[in-house]
């Protein structure tokens, strides 16, 4: 198994029956769960400063254990932040520098969530970019979601986990990988050397050599395995190479019979993945050595915290415990004593909090699209499970408050040594998770209602066909998918009200969505750059826009729909890279500046003109895209290129607003809320901040004032460049969006308002800017705001249109500016009153109507008869509708049942239905009996036993959907009466 490739725990895993102490110390062997954790001596977050490093000893000794080494491990601490922190001690003594863990939010486009520790150093693994450090280690916080349904029920699934990754970037390669896994995992973490097995490429010669005689594995404990299994590829073509994987073996007396499977979860947990990529693999097949050979590696800490705390699986570890001991606690029940089922959710729970918690201080927060509906479907399944488990509210006396909130708490606790800035952001995810849980409990009462309505079409079916009543598979999943329905709830409601499952349509309809999710969240596409790209053999383009915005260039590649050309003529799209160029690329926010190149005519050379109308970067070469106006551009030829100086003071006005009003925001509303997200135009700025409710007038205010008094100071703004972790230090914090340098990043500061690492245009002095207005503030998605403000020569143009519809306005009202707002009250109050009177009207009319039909009410049954007036009265509008079926309850006598239709507009259909107290009595209701005839008009509807509405878009089928319920009415009362 390829522990580190994309699917690294995609294969099935049963629990290992282990025995399970009574009580875990902290101590040579095991770790207590009665505490959040046990801090290590150093503390490696993202955001702390890397170790010094150790210089890298020339050679590598590694002393084989013996076989019969002992069953204890060392007298270390086995904590999972001990593990953690061991792990990248052990590496950094051995020249690799520590590397922060990247955000689940990944900078590589073609995936969605950070899902393997090597993603961060994919451009370097591909060539291009060069290497900062020739070997690093991290600790990856990870995040898969392709295998839900395995969650909880096995020991080793999980949506988050963390990867412990050592990399060598052409520094050494395959003897040190090796042995120094086997040097961490024998000696420094002490497992027994007789129960790790090795598994390498059938063909790989080489490594089974270093194992056999330089480590000293037993050869019966190495085994080879084929492409599948121990060949990793990126994809069709580019980097690959053989694997080798470590092993532990919890059960060694089995023996070590040649056809011992490595693949048996019952005895075997894969730990450690070395990939050693080492060839290229041509679109022929041919595997071609490549010059820089690289390792890529990683230790599951979860994994490896299960082997040393000798506990049965992941979550009884104290990296998982500790919240499953709370969730325990809220549900009233004891994990020991605790059934399958119920050990399962409690599991779920912990896992699927410990992603949300990371993601949201990430800054994704829940929604209907992409990494926003990870979060929510994980809050989702949370809050099933935690109702299946009998929780109720937030288990402080409000039943109806949310639960997970609590269990948030608990993963932030354990947060310090894996993430520290969640701490930061505490208030925030907790309120965001609260939310999100409330409203999902609406949902949830809705797919309640829904749920009784599809049972009760079903039985009405079966009823008629006189077939066995079921439930379409497609409805259960509609259930579970758009309302979080657990399908063993719908299973356990419908069999009480004798319906069956199409259970194979609904696993049907699970596939479909399983096979979407694997497809939309784990491919890494890494790939080696063909001769057609773009960027093959180009120098990085030296930008110059900080300084100036114009500059002489070379042309060094043309490129029309993405091919390369010598020569481009007028009215070509084209894209010219250039050596050198003032043009700001799109990033952080910022669009490109706008403007020209020029080709002067000089001897034999043809003027040209190309207009630049968008700048975008590749890595670190600038690709501007513009049309050929006049002339020829040719590669090789010296162009002049100018940058629109208009739009771009109109761009730097807005980037140094946007940083105002993040610091605004902080100060008014509070440190938590931070960036989500931002765009600087030429005709305004918009940011998107993480805040769960919306910002007052009074605060809005505020804010407008803050920004124009700094504006007002007329301060000059500092900018430098900075090793990362200095900026850090003094303060400054990262704006959305933007990838930062370890080495160097540029600090933008205006003194005693902020300080941002970014690389955009900024104005000199805060005095620029002129003036600050908010145009909008809104929500955008849950517990994300959006501010859209103009500044500079967008507020000018601002004002002045909005100035000149207030004249117009003052012209059409004929009052004075200051009159407006009172004059357009007085309209609308008159406006009101005359929509009331006209709809007086039309109840009267619809009232009179259907005094008017009442003679039409017929009688059904003969010892005992009901009234029933089943009509339509043409193009009654709705209200008006509602207004004669009560009028024809109260003056009809009881027992009475109407049902009324109309058709008020085009394509449009309304329905009521009014069932008098001794209709009611009968079982017969209104709410229910209205929905299927909706439907028939595509549409539907309930309500209440004795009234429901309905509407549908289908007029033309009116006339036999109220035949429908006439005859549905007389046949349902005539059995009730017997």
């Amino acid at each position: 198994m390829n522990f580190s490739r994309v699917n690294l725990f995609d294969f099935p895993l049963r629990p290992i029956l282990l025995s399970h102490p009574s009580s875990i110390f902290v101590s040579t062997r095991f770790v207590t769960r009665t505490s959040a954790g046990v801090s290590p001596s150093i503390l490696l977050p993202r955001s702390t400063q890397s170790p010094q490093i150790i210089a890298k000893s020339s050679s590598v000794s590694v002393q084989p254990v013996s076989e019969d080494a002992k069953e204890d491990y060392q007298s270390k601490d086995v904590s999972g932040d001990s593990i953690r922190r061991r792990f990248l001690e052990f590496f950094a003594s051995r020249g690799h520098k520590v590397l922060p863990s990247s955000s689940l939010v990944p900078e590589d486009p073609t995936v969605l969530l950070t899902i393997a520790g090597m993603l961060q150093f994919k451009p370097i693994f591909l060539g291009k970019v060069p290497r900062e450090v020739p070997c690093a280690t991290t600790a990856q916080r990870c995040i898969r979601t392709n295998d839900l349904e395995n969650v909880g029920k096995t020991a080793r699934h999980h949506t988050f986990f963390e990867m412990l990754g050592n990399f060598s970037f052409g520094d050494y390669f395959k003897k040190e990988a090796i042995k120094w896994a086997w040097e961490l995992s024998t000696i420094e973490f002490g497992l027994p050397a007789n129960r790790v097995w090795v598994s390498i490429y059938e063909d790989d010669d080489e490594a089974f050599e270093i194992w056999k005689n330089e480590v000293g594995v037993s050869v019966e404990r190495i085994k080879r395995m084929g492409e599948a299994d121990n060949f990793w590829t990126s994809g069709p073509t580019g980097p690959c190479g053989p694997c080798s994987e470590l092993y532990y073996d919890f059960y060694p007396e089995r023996g070590y019979d040649e056809d011992v499977d490595l693949g048996d979860d019952t005895r075997f947990i894969e730990f450690y993945n070395l990939v050693f990529m080492q060839y290229n693999k041509t679109e022929d097949g041919l595997l071609e050595p490549l010059k820089q050979k690289n390792i890529d590696t990683g230790l599951g800490l979860e994994r490896i915290a299960q082997i040393l705390q000798k506990v049965p699986n992941n979550y009884e570890t104290d990296l998982i415990y500790p919240i499953i001991a709370k969730i325990s606690e809220l549900a009233n029940i004891s994990y020991d004593s605790a059934n399958d089922k119920a050990k399962t959710s409690l599991k779920v729970i912990a896992d699927h909090m410990r992603a949300v918690v990371y993601l949201i201080s990430d800054g994704v927060s829940p929604s209907n699209i992409g990494r926003g509906y990870v979060v929510r479907r994980l809050i989702r399944r949370a809050v099933r499970k935690g109702k299946s488990l009998g929780i109720n509210g937030d288990m402080n006396g409000n039943l109806k408050g949310a639960f997970l909130p609590a269990v948030a708490e608990k993963v932030i606790e354990l947060s310090t040594y894996i993430d520290s800035d969640v701490k930061l952001k505490a208030s925030r995810i907790i309120e965001e998770i609260r939310q999100e849980e409330l409203h999902f409990k609406k949902t949830l009462e809705r797919g309640e209602k829904l749920l009784d309505q599809k049972l009760n079409d079903a039985l009405s079916i079966a009823d008629k066909t006189k077939d066995t009543p079921y439930l379409d598979g497609k409805d259960a999943f509609l259930l579970y998918d758009t309302f979080g329905f657990p399908v063993e709830i719908t299973a356990e409601v419908a069999e009480e009200r004798g319906v069956s499952i199409d259970m194979n349509g609904f696993e049907v309809e699970m596939e479909n969505q399983r096979r979407q999710s694997q497809a939309a969240h784990n491919v890494v596409k890494l790939t080696v750059e063909d001769d057609a790209d773009m960027t093959k053999n180009i120098a990085d383009t030296e930008f110059l826009g900080y300084d100036s915005l114009s500059a002489r260039a070379v042309v060094k590649s043309l490129l029309v729909n993405g091919k390369p050309v010598i020569r481009v003529s007028e009215g070509s799209e084209v894209e010219v890279l250039l050596d050198r160029t003032p043009f700001y690329a799109e990033s952080g926010g910022q669009i490109a500046d706008h403007g020209f190149l020029y080709v002067s005519s000089d001897g034999n050379q043809e003027k040209a003109v190309v207009e630049v109308s968008d700048v975008q970067k590749s890595l670190k070469i600038f690709v501007h895209k513009g049309t050929v106006k006049s002339g020829a551009l040719e590669v090789g030829k010296e162009v002049e290129a100018a940058v629109d100086a208009d739009l771009r003071q109109r761009a730097k006005v807005h980037h140094t607003a946007t940083h105002l009003l993040q610091s605004a925001l902080k100060k008014v509303v509070g440190q938590e809320t931070s960036q989500a997200g931002s765009l600087v135009a030429f005709d305004r700025l918009r940011f998107d901040f993480n805040f769960n409710r919306s910002l007052h007038d009074n605060e809005l205010e505020e804010i407008e004032c803050l920004i124009n008094r700094w504006i007002g100071d007329a301060t000059r703004l500092e900018t430098k460049v900075l090793p990362l972790a200095d900026a850090k230090r003094a303060g400054a914090i990262a704006m959305f969006g933007e990838k930062y340098d370890e080495n160097e990043v540029r600090v933008v500061e205006v003194p005693g308002v902020s300080m941002e690492l970014c690389g955009g245009t900024h104005v000199g002095n805060t005095a620029e800017i002129r003036a600050f207005k908010i145009i909008s503030e809104q929500g955008i998605a849950s517990g994300i705001r959006r501010i859209e403000a103009v500044a500079g020569e967008a507020f000018i143009e601002y004002i002045n249109s909005r100035d000149s519809q207030m004249t117009r306005l003052c012209s059409t009202l004929k009052v004075k500016a200051e009159d407006v707002t009172n004059r357009v009250e007085n309209l609308l109050e008159e406006l009101r009153a005359a929509r009331k009177e006209a709809s007086d009207l039309r109840s009267k009319a619809a009232v009179y109507k259907a005094s008017v039909i009442s003679n039409k009410a017929f009688t059904v049954g003969t010892s005992q008869t009901i009234r029933v007036l089943v009509e339509s009265m043409d193009d009654t509008d709705a209200d008006s509708l509602k207004s004669a079926a009560e009028h024809l309850i109260s003056t009809l006598e009881d027992p009475v049942a109407v049902v009324l239709g109309s058709s008020p507009e085009k394509d449009k259909v309304s329905l009521v239905a009014a069932f008098s107290p001794g209709v009611v009595s009968l079982g017969v209701q209104a709410g229910k009996f209205i929905g299927p005839i909706a439907k028939l008009c595509g549409g539907g509807g309930g309500g209440k036993p004795n009234f429901a509405q309905a509407g549908g878009r289908k007029p033309e089928n009116l006339p036999s959907a109220l035949e429908k319920a006439r005859e549905d009415l007389v046949a349902t009362l005539s059995e009730k009466l017997g």
